[in-house]
């Protein structure tokens, strides 16, 4: 395969990745505020896992403001394991620091009060892992303008390298029509 053909079949292949990838995103943002505003479920796991921003201090310094954390469904939570449960609207994010059966008591690192006790089965998920700061490019990305700029990049990256390959064609063309229109004359 020569270079021309190589180069071809690269940048249809970036396409493809970089539209799979915005359909990814938007699918997945579209799908995070109707499981949200339509269902009520703040923190949709629809493969077991999923990803929260962290929206206060309470947890510092293991969790902070702006972090980004990825939560897993279980049953199985111990003593000591922050965890992420639904109160009414809102997602909390606590330590477990004590459990009686089925009941269960949380608080946050900084606080000095623990929580109201909950039901082990009102839990989410237990976090696996967080992403300092990562919170503040999720927000970006869910935001309208963030969504907008996704697409805008996704044209442009789909776009330009159509246009450039456009016009090296058309460049092939003039020159082969020049050639035969030289041939032509001295003939």
């Amino acid at each position: 395969m020569n270079k021309t053909k190589k180069c071809c079949v690269t940048a249809a292949l970036c396409r493809i990745v970089l539209l799979a990838l915005c359909g990814g995103v938007l699918g997945m943002n579209l799908y995070l505020a109707n499981a949200g505003k339509l269902l009520g479920d703040r923190m949709p796991m629809p493969f077991g896992c999923g990803a929260a921003v962290v929206l206060s201090g309470s947890m510092e310094p293991a969790l902070s403001i702006d972090d980004l954390i990825v939560v897993c469904r279980t049953q199985d939570v111990a003593m000591g394991d922050i965890v992420v449960y639904q109160d009414g609207n809102i997602l909390v994010v606590h330590r477990i620091v004590n459990i009686d059966g089925d009941r269960v008591i949380t608080r946050g690192d900084a606080n000095n009060v623990a929580d109201d006790p909950i039901g082990r089965d009102a839990i989410k998920g237990v976090v696996v892992f967080r992403i300092p700061r990562g919170g503040a490019a999720v927000a970006l990305i869910r935001s309208p303008a963030g969504t907008v700029c996704i697409l805008i990049a996704a044209v442009a990256l789909v776009e330009i390298p159509r246009r450039r390959e456009k016009e090296k064609y058309e460049e092939q063309q003039r020159k082969i029509k020049e050639e035969i229109r030289r041939l032509k004359d001295e003939l």
